[in-house]
């Protein structure tokens, strides 16, 4: 168990973190992302926390900034799923600054390795665990404490991704494909 922000060796962040987003390999996944207005309805934010956060660089676009006025910010999936852990923290309480330390402590980390981080917050620390035993020694210490898996996060994030315009760095628009039967369905149930 480690607690967020404490000193730790950085886990190498590997080129195409973003996972197999693009199946057909036409664009390496880094350079690929969301504008700000999808990524608030994927990560369930407002605009308005997007933009504070994107300001005091609490999550800050990794892919493509705001430059000036009419310029839109670009948001990598994991960019994403940070937003959607920080929205689940401040839900349950923690403090922005709690937060920003967990957020440095994430940062460093892969998306694979984010699937494997279950964070804790007893309201007033940020606790990372990365295995059962670690689990279970946090909780053998008889304090209330709330849990927020990454990979469950990440996987409702990959359900939802794809129904929302993918753009590259230079500004052009990915081709999307053609959705998956589970994603057919829920458009269905959405118009009909």
């Amino acid at each position: 168990m480690v607690e967020a922000g404490s000193e730790k060796q950085p886990v190498g962040v590997a080129a195409g973190e973003q996972g197999e987003l693009f199946p057909d390999n036409s664009l390496p996944d880094e350079l690929v992302g969301y504008r700000g207005p999808a990524a608030c309805q994927i990560a369930g934010i407002t605009y308005r926390q997007l933009d504070y956060w994107a300001r005091t660089k609490l999550v800050a676009p990794s892919i493509r900034t705001a430059h000036g006025s009419g310029s839109q910010r670009l948001y990598s999936f994991k960019d994403i799923l940070v937003l959607k852990v920080v929205k689940r923290l401040l839900d349950t309480g923690v403090s922005l600054h709690n937060i920003r330390v967990a957020v440095d402590h994430l940062r460093v980390r892969g998306v694979r390795d984010l699937a494997r981080v279950t964070l804790f917050s007893d309201g007033t620390t940020v606790y990372e665990c990365t295995s059962p035993e670690e689990i279970v020694d946090l909780l053998q210490g008889g304090q209330g404490v709330f849990g927020i898996a990454v990979s469950g996060a990440m996987q409702e994030i990959s359900g939802t991704i794809h129904e929302f315009p993918a753009e590259r760095a230079d500004g052009g628009v990915v081709e999307t494909h053609e959705p998956d039967e589970l994603t057919q369905r829920r458009n269905a149930r959405k118009t009909g």
